[in-house]
């Protein structure tokens, strides 16, 4: 894709989103970080029904904790992989305390360092809460940047390096919530909703389902 034609891409999802964040809901960094672990081989309309019902009771380190284990459980057991992610997360909220006063920290090896905290989690967190221009690439991104040809890559550190570099900064801060949003509703893996894709001109896929009347 052209410098021109990649410019123009984000300016339309700009337009058309001027103020894009996750769809997960929290209120504080702490919420966020949890409901992204969470997040995990899970859907965000999953997650937000079971932290719908544990914020309310446990939202801080202390007080997950004060649950234990088994506790969060019965908050989490609607998701998958809940026992690992339970464990992780009685781990991560120890750690926050001892290390960093209870609070998320504003930094890639600390957050990376904290069990079930991988990667993408830390560009999540870098980028949602504090504002930098980081690229957690999840599956529909991967998907995405492949193939409309906006960064082609075999994995998704290749791919998330490509997006930094081809994306106009003026765009990266929100970038990662457009494509998501974009991939999971529009630019689907199945069955592309090309029809309705506001920069579908701009796209290099080349199996793309159209109306007759768009391809005569």
């Amino acid at each position: 894709m052209r410098p021109a034609d990649r410019y123009e891409f984000f300016r339309r999802l700009r337009a058309a989103n001027p103020h894009p964040t996750t769809e997960l809901v929290y209120s504080t960094p702490f919420e966020l970080l949890i409901s992204v672990v969470l997040s995990a081989q899970a859907t965000d309309v999953g997650v937000n029904k079971a932290t719908a019902r544990l914020y309310p009771v446990a939202n801080t380190p202390e007080t997950i904790l004060a649950l234990g284990e088994d506790g969060l459980i019965e908050y989490i057991n609607t998701i998958g992989l809940f026992r690992s992610k339970a464990r992780h997360i009685m781990g991560l909220c120890q750690m926050l305390i001892e290390q960093h006063n209870g609070q998320v920290p504003h930094d890639r090896a600390a957050l990376e360092a904290l069990p079930g905290v991988g990667r993408k989690t830390a560009n999540v967190i870098l980028n949602t809460i504090f504002g930098e221009p980081t690229m957690a690439v999840d599956t529909h991104i991967f998907r995405l940047g492949n193939r409309t040809g906006l960064a082609k890559g075999k994995n998704v550190l290749e791919v998330e390096q490509k997006l930094l570099k081809n994306i106009p900064k003026e765009f990266l801060v929100d970038a990662h919530h457009w494509l998501i949003l974009h991939g999971r509703y529009v630019c689907v893996a199945r069955k592309p909703k090309c029809e309705a894709c506001i920069v579908e001109d701009l796209c290099a896929f080349k199996g793309k389902i159209l109306p007759t009347y768009l391809t005569e």
